[in-house]
């Protein structure tokens, strides 16, 4: 089944598995009425209960990530041996019913150096939707070392994610079978089998988790975020939202424009896309990065194991590969072999990072002569399964967090009128997006809103950050973002770079305007590129 991805990856082969977090295509949508939206889209600013504002948090040393954060082991300490530190803070599972029944959020922090001068807290969102932050945060710290000079750096598990009320759907087993499933159907046959197995999966979500599934939207989450602004002791929200984290951050200013401090938004979801121009969209980006790839692939000469001296021809090499795979899957990991749809997923993977294109590569050079192992890691790291089977429950509150944001409910007949679109934008990933468009036509909770509402009159500046290479939250979000946030809110930022995200590009330009910003107050010139 299709995966689509708003996240970046890391460096290491070894670390995919702990720090892929991703996103599905209708990503840029949010909230439902579940949730306590108005009939014009904005959110019921509802209040917290005072004993819930004024509760301590407990902070202990941290554990090491449970199974639905992608397990492993306990964060390792922070330079100079300061230890990472995790809490839990209650919410009300439903705002409309604030004395009702209390759920725990999973927090993580790691404390500023400078105490005397120190800010407050820095709230992280990496992405996702679906992501757990209490296992990324530590993976990604060395790029925040800077900022840990005067803030806490803290993150958390969004509602629905990791150890915040986690929602499950499918066993491990049965995972394995749904991902190695046809997700692009060429016959009847095969788009019934689609269609059933979206039903199942969300059949085995309502069956596991059906009671919260109202309640994991956006707008929630950017409710817990103002109660989690409260609890840590600020004033103001000081904000880093990272790919679905801008569109986070976005409704968190929408909701609570005078409570917004510093704020910055990397790689920037389009707030007015619905799910089919988000789709879409991601679809021409990831087609721009692989272009790129293959750019640099034929740059290198002899040294690039792929076939042609043009790009066309590496994509036409790779859609010859992919074909074949959806005739006659190969060898994959252990018994699992790797089929098309899992080396379509993998290869979006390899693309949310240039540091990952030697392993595409190595991975389409490997598959083409019969070895999809390469490959069919890169997918599971998408999908957020470990080497030993176990699955986080990353996918499963990517789609439920989706499907409570997005009202849109697409059929067979609707998605493939919309494929010649899809494929004429991408050869390689048209209808792997395009027949993503169904994800939530089985739902069993009903969505809010085509796209959520981000204008925040009264906030004060908020950094907004574009690549110009990135495939999964491509370019032109950055701007359609700063100028939804409102004149005199949005800044835009223009970098022009490969992968996803920009500030952990290292590129200076890009610290230094975020830096200056975070630190000490110095808002830049919009307009600003880096190169």
């Amino acid at each position: 089944m299709p995966t689509h991805c708003t996240r970046r990856g890391t460096a290491t082969l070894a670390a995919l598995t702990a720090v892929a977090l991703l996103a599905a295509s209708g990503c840029s949508d949010s909230a439902g009425r579940a949730e306590g939206a108005s009939s014009n889209g904005r959110a019921n600013a509802l209040a917290t209960p005072e004993d819930l504002a004024a509760q301590r948090l407990s902070w202990k040393a941290c554990a090491a990530p449970s199974a639905t954060e992608g397990g492993g082991t306990a964060p390792s300490p922070l330079p100079g041996g300061v230890p990472w530190e995790c809490a839990s803070m209650k919410v009300p599972l439903d705002y409309g019913k604030p004395g009702g029944e209390k759920i725990e959020l999973a927090l993580i922090r790691g404390r500023a150096r400078d105490r005397a001068h120190r800010i407050g807290s820095l709230l992280f969102n990496f992405g996702g939707p679906g992501g757990s932050g209490v296992t990324a945060l530590p993976s990604f710290a060395p790029d925040y070392e800077k900022l840990r000079s005067r803030y806490d750096l803290v993150s958390f598990d969004p509602r629905g994610v990791g150890r915040s009320d986690p929602v499950k759907c499918k066993t491990d087993q049965q995972l394995d079978a749904y991902y190695a499933q046809d997700a692009t159907p060429d016959t009847a046959a095969e788009e019934k089998t689609f269609t059933q197995g979206l039903a199942s999966y969300a059949a085995a979500c309502e069956k596991r988790s059906g009671p919260s599934l109202p309640y994991v939207g956006t707008v929630n989450a950017a409710r817990d975020m103002d109660l989690m602004r409260q609890v840590l002791g600020d004033k103001k929200l000081y904000y880093f939202g990272i790919s679905y984290g801008t569109e986070l951050g976005g409704v968190y200013a929408h909701l609570y424009p005078k409570s917004v401090g510093r704020a910055v938004l990397d790689a920037v979801v389009d707030p007015n896309q619905n799910a089919e121009q988000g789709s879409l969209g991601q679809t021409k980006g990831f087609q721009l990065a692989l272009t790129n790839f293959e750019k640099d692939c034929i740059a290198r000469g002899p040294a690039c194991k792929l076939p042609g001296t043009t790009p066309k021809q590496i994509e036409g090499f790779i859609t010859g590969l992919l074909d074949r795979l959806d005739k006659k899957p190969i060898a994959g990991l252990g018994a699992r072999k790797l089929t098309q749809t899992q080396a379509t997923n993998g290869i979006a993977q390899s693309l949310y990072s240039k540091e990952f294109w030697p392993y595409l590569e190595q991975g389409l050079d490997e598959a083409d002569g019969g070895n999809g192992a390469l490959l069919l890691a890169l997918s599971d790291a998408m999908n957020g399964r470990d080497e030993n089977g176990n699955y986080s429950n990353l996918q499963a509150a990517n789609t439920a967090i989706n499907c409570v944001d997005s009202k849109e409910r697409y059929t067979v007949a609707q998605t493939r009128a919309k494929l010649p679109e899809f494929r004429k934008a991408s050869p390689v990933f048209g209808d792997f997006l395009g027949w993503g468009l169904m994800s939530c036509s089985k739902w069993p909770v009903p969505g809010q809103w085509t796209h959520p509402d981000v204008s925040a009159p009264g906030a004060p500046p908020i950094l907004v950050i574009g690549n110009t290479g990135d495939p999964a939250t491509p370019y032109a979000g950055a701007r359609a973002m700063a100028h939804a946030l409102g004149k005199g809110v949005g800044v835009e930022i223009t970098y022009h770079g490969q992968g996803h995200g920009s500030y952990d590009s290292g590129n200076p330009c890009v610290q230094g305007a975020v830096n200056g910003y975070l630190l000490d107050g110095k808002v830049p010139t919009a307009g600003t590129v880096c190169r």
